[in-house]
């Protein structure tokens, strides 16, 4: 089984087009998307807890 698409924080910025303060205080409300901290210290998303957090966002036109 194929290991899930973990993406860097500079490509969830990029996607979501969004700085990373603006990332940081959205995360500080609880409203980012799922975060996993490496041991190394790095920060990842998983492909697929990004995809969840844009469904959550869609607004239906």
């Amino acid at each position: 089984m194929a290991r899930p698409k973990m993406l860097k924080l500079p490509e969830v910025l990029e996607e979501i087009e969004m700085s990373r303060a603006a990332f940081y205080r959205m995360r500080t409300r609880g409203l980012a998307p799922k975060l996993i901290k490496l041991p190394n210290g790095q920060i990842r998303c998983r492909r697929s807890d990004l995809d969840e957090w844009w469904a959550t966002h869609e607004i239906a036109t």
